[in-house]
């Protein structure tokens, strides 16, 4: 005679798989989720005004790690620090979950294709938020240092140059789906709620200029990641503050460089106002 329940162990995960989805459609995640986007905004802003400072003949490390550094050197920036560390983490939780849950009405290679969006930004989102999490500590980080020693650790042998290669051409892929989707506007359609008239179309507009500076920022990157393999000289890979002091020294460069930087500075107004109109 069949039993009308199911065996121990399978009924405990199904429970953990009620509870774990649960939790990823609370409320409360929810908001702190839209705090990380918030964080992922005030890290752009800054980036932006150091970058817009280098153009301008100043200094200042222009990437994640010099961003956050400055703002824990201001006032109440260690309220800010941890905000931002909250925020992230939780966002990269609600990624997470989307892997898992968010994809269940799709299929085939769209599930995939979800799935692996999901996981990268989930991925992202973690590694800011441990940098967060980590200068809010009393600690520090040197990205450009960082991106040389791990650069010329994969280039010590033909697997690590294979694989730096691809990270190089998959910035650089990244970068072009940046670029793309704000000038055909697609981001659009993570968003929900939009007002109409002016305020709606600010919104648009900040996230059009916004998308592409960073596209154009991540694609310099590509190319230096690619360049110094295959030139086998890991100092070329600094990460994107190398990237955007070697924009910089180009012809005309303080003039990209500060076009560079205002898009930068309007995709993080753009991220604080996602916060507010993204789908969740």
């Amino acid at each position: 005679m069949a039993s009308g329940t199911g065996t121990p162990g399978r009924d405990a995960a199904d429970k953990a798989s009620d509870a774990a989805e649960d939790a990823s459609n609370s409320k409360g995640l929810e908001v702190a989720a839209r705090a990380g986007y918030i964080a992922a905004g005030i890290l752009h802003i800054l980036i932006g005004v150091i970058a817009l400072g280098l153009a301008r003949g100043g200094s200042g490390e222009a990437d994640q790690s010099g961003a956050i550094g400055q703002l824990a050197g201001n006032p109440g920036g260690i309220v800010l620090l941890w905000f931002c560390f909250v925020g992230c983490i939780a966002l990269a939780l609600f990624q997470l979950s989307e892997v898992f849950f968010g994809a269940r009405t799709l299929s085939g290679k769209d599930k995939l294709k979800a799935q692996a969006k999901s996981g990268g930004q989930a991925a992202v989102y973690a590694a800011i938020g441990v940098t967060f999490g980590q200068y809010a500590l009393g600690g520090s980080s040197d990205s450009s240092s960082s991106a040389s020693s791990l650069s010329a650790s994969l280039m010590s042998n033909p697997a690590g140059a294979a694989l730096l290669l691809a990270v190089g051409i998959g910035i650089l892929v990244v970068g072009g789906y940046f670029v793309n989707s704000g000038a055909t506007r697609h981001f659009l359609k993570n968003l929900a709620g939009l007002p109409r008239g002016r305020t709606g179309s600010a919104v648009v507009l900040l996230g059009m200029v916004g998308y592409i500076a960073k596209g154009f920022a991540l694609g310099v990157l590509g190319v230096l990641v690619i360049v110094a393999t295959v030139t086998n000289n890991p100092e070329q890979s600094t990460g994107l503050d190398g990237a955007l002091k070697s924009l910089r020294d180009q012809p005309f460069g303080v003039w990209i460089l500060g076009a560079v930087a205002l898009g930068l500075m309007a995709y993080g107004v753009f991220m604080v106002v996602r916060s507010r109109y993204q789908r969740m």
